[in-house]
């Protein structure tokens, strides 16, 4: 077993690394950061190269006046510590046998010459990050984790190996669902070096949750909420995220081809796939709900595994999030608003990462809380914070190379037909599931999906030729196509709302009419009709005059607008006040 940890004589990633760390002044952080007092020789050989035996281990450590075994230690540890009290019962009383480090607000200095442009906690005490620019204008995302010593390297490795062969994973669960108990962890670590430390027991339990619930080497990475994508290439090759502020940002994490093979069937194992050399490409969502592309070997990628992950928040975007971010305006999100709580189908459309599902689970705050809703994805991605939601998604039979077992999109949105569902979401369009999909649209079912188009003629093209070929005289359900697209400016990029169009047929054509567009030049939305057929429509059905359709129209955006002021924007709040609103207006009438 090898574990990789920074700091441990890690010469090829210190040696490269152009941003010199300051020691801290604090105890508490000189303590976290910096390595314990090391009774083997200092840095010549890594740790993880070392061979460590139980002989070893015992001239290190005290274990008693008589020395015992290996086998004969770890019987002893097995009989202390049982399965069922190394995880934390919530429901019963906890044991604190010590001190949690602080949450230390302040950042342990940084000395550079380049051009420092953020730094804040990953996993506060112990994992930060230090993003800074260079001299020729590439952004660098600098992790930075605790150092341990040598000592320390084989303590956690000893405990690693004993935690291992004592748990057994039964089915893949979420981050957060539970958690390895710092009190027993404690008493394990001490059991194999009574004399440790007590401010780096917490550095120790940092590392075993870390590699035991986390993801390893990229972990500090994953609790970065402003990271949305992390891609590997290849081995060698430093890791490549793209952050929200900082757009493609290199990282100073990188693996060897040993280490880049093994994680990639770690990350499979943990999405509950198989990844070998038979089946070297799987898509997989993993348990936090990221989505990840991985391949194996260099069947699939010339330069050995790789892999992608896809981040996604803990919480959906709501479209109060949406407006403050400036991807659409307020009196645009009130238009889509009152499309949808009126029944308007709608496909969104856009290129890759240009923040679809995003605005799609963003409308779907709009439709009343107590409507059947039936979503059907690939991968899990969607979010709604309703009840009454039967989130389905596909299947591929690996065992079966006949395709016999394969669940489809297709077959899965018939089921869902079968299911009198009010409102049916489909993740993605790209083939026969579209029929269906303006199948369900013309027998009364509201339908909202997303499609990989960069404007409205290209969506129509691709719907109405191979492989999709919708016949046109479908298209008359259709409602709204909303057009969304990554664009970047001043080396950063950002998500707008191109356009909002309705959709009308007539005579064997497909033609649409833009309600909003977004002007370049002023970064503003602008109402580009007088007249809309979707609208009007709204008004006949409610038996509203056009002023009254004016006014349910203002009273969402100032709902909005009200929402962004506040900084009332997490799903419950955009929840809350959606159903307010719909409230008062019912009893003002």
């Amino acid at each position: 077993m090898n574990l990789k940890i920074p700091g441990a004589s890690n010469k090829k990633e210190s040696g490269t690394d152009p941003a010199a760390e300051k020691h801290t002044s604090g105890r508490s952080l000189r303590n976290i950061f910096s390595a314990g007092k090391a009774s083997g020789p200092a840095e010549k050989n890594s740790p993880a190269e070392k061979k460590f035996t139980a002989q070893n281990l015992r001239g290190l450590f005290s274990f008693g006046k008589e020395e015992l075994s290996r086998e004969e230690q770890e019987e002893q540890i097995a009989k202390k510590f049982s399965l069922g009290n190394l995880f934390e019962k919530k429901s019963a009383e906890k044991k604190i046998v010590f001190a949690e480090p602080p949450q230390i607000l302040e950042l342990p200095p940084f000395e550079t010459n380049y051009e420092v442009l953020d730094r804040y906690w990953l996993t506060p005490p112990y994992a930060y990050t230090n993003i800074y620019r260079d001299d020729v204008s590439h952004i660098h995302y600098q992790v930075i984790e605790p150092k341990i010593s040598e000592k320390e390297f084989i303590v956690l490795e000893e405990t690693f190996e004993h935690l291992r062969s004592m748990l057994v994973y039964d089915t893949v669960r979420k981050r957060g669902e539970f958690g390895l108990d710092p009190a027993m962890l404690r008493e394990t670590i001490t059991t194999f070096d009574p004399e440790i430390p007590e401010d780096r027991i917490g550095v120790l339990i940092y590392y075993l949750n870390r590699n035991f619930l986390g993801y390893s080497r990229l972990d500090p990475l994953m609790h970065d909420e402003k990271i949305e994508d992390i891609t590997c290439n290849g081995a060698d090759i430093p890791i490549f995220l793209y952050h929200r502020r900082f757009a493609n940002v290199e990282t100073n994490c990188s693996f060897d081809a040993v280490e880049l093979n093994k994680y990639v069937l770690k990350l499979a194992q943990k999405a509950d796939k198989q990844l070998s050399l038979t089946t070297p490409l799987i898509d997989a969502a993993l348990p936090d709900g990221s989505r990840a592309q991985l391949t194996y070997s260099d069947i699939i990628s010339s330069k050995g595994s790789s892999f992608t992950i896809r981040k996604f928040k803990a919480d959906p975007m709501t479209p109060a999030d949406l407006i403050a971010s400036n991807t659409y305006s307020a009196d645009l999100m009130a238009h889509i608003w009152l499309a949808v709580e009126n029944r308007k189908s709608m496909i969104i459309a856009g290129g890759t990462a240009s923040g679809k599902t995003s605005t799609m689970n963003a409308a779907s705050f709009f439709i009343p809380s107590v409507a059947k809703i039936v979503s059907i994805e690939d991968t899990r991605e969607i979010q709604l914070p309703h009840t009454n939601w039967l989130p389905m998604r596909t299947r591929e039979s690996v065992a079966n190379a006949s395709g016999m077992g394969n669940i489809s999109m297709f077959s899965l949105l018939k089921a869902a037909l079968r299911q009198r569902p009010e409102y049916i979401i489909v993740g993605e369009v790209r083939g026969e599931e579209a029929q269906t999909l303006f199948q369900a649209m013309n027998t009364g079912h509201t339908t909202y999906s997303t499609l990989h188009a960069g404007n409205v003629k290209e969506a129509i093209n691709r719907l109405t030729h191979n492989p999709i070929n919708v016949p046109i005289a479908m298209f008359g359900a259709l409602n709204l196509i909303l057009v969304q697209s990554l664009l970047y400016g001043e080396g950063k990029g950002f998500r707008r709302c191109l356009s909002l169009n309705e959709i009308s047929v007539g005579d064997d054509h497909i033609g649409w009419q833009p309600l909003f567009s977004w002007d370049h030049k002023t970064d503003q939305f602008v109402k580009t009709y007088e007249t809309s057929a979707v609208f009007d429509n709204i008004a006949y059905q409610n038996n509203w005059s056009a002023e009254q359709l004016e006014e349910r129209i203002a009273v969402r955006r100032r709902a909005l607008e009200e929402m962004v002021a506040s900084g009332r924007t997490t799903p419950a709040d955009v929840e809350t006040a959606v159903l307010a609103t719909i409230i008062a207006e019912q009893k003002g009438r």
